[in-house]
């Protein structure tokens, strides 16, 4: 079996929204692109949605209602960077500790949903 370290955390859930993970060691995989294909897209919604979200703060007119529908959509693009920030955190080389002497801290993997 794989050491959990050797799996790629996928930027997409199971039905029943539990993280899910790719074990190859081909980067050029079928899988494997499409995931950084879903990665790439969702970081380009994300710059968008904040575009977007800026252009509505700044607009006084903007309805309660769609600040609230930009939040979650805000909130779900964070949710998906970070989860793209976790994977691609744990396929870097682990250092063994930073210059000043101390281990280097990991992202968190938990509270994608």
């Amino acid at each position: 079996m794989t050491a959990h370290s050797e799996l790629r955390l996928l930027p997409w859930s199971s039905p029943d929204g539990k993280p899910c993970y790719l074990s190859t060691d081909d980067d050029n995989s079928h899988l494997s692109r499409m995931a950084d294909s879903t990665e790439a897209i969702q970081i380009g919604l994300a710059t968008d949605l904040v575009t977007h979200a800026k252009e509505a703060l700044n607009d006084e007119q903007t309805a309660l209602e769609d600040l609230r529908n930009l939040s979650m959509d805000l909130v779900g693009a964070l949710q998906n960077t970070l989860r793209v920030a976790t994977s691609r955190g744990q396929r870097l080389p682990t250092p063994q500790s930073s210059d000043q002497g101390g281990d280097i801290p990991r992202l968190p993997t938990a509270a994608f949903d």
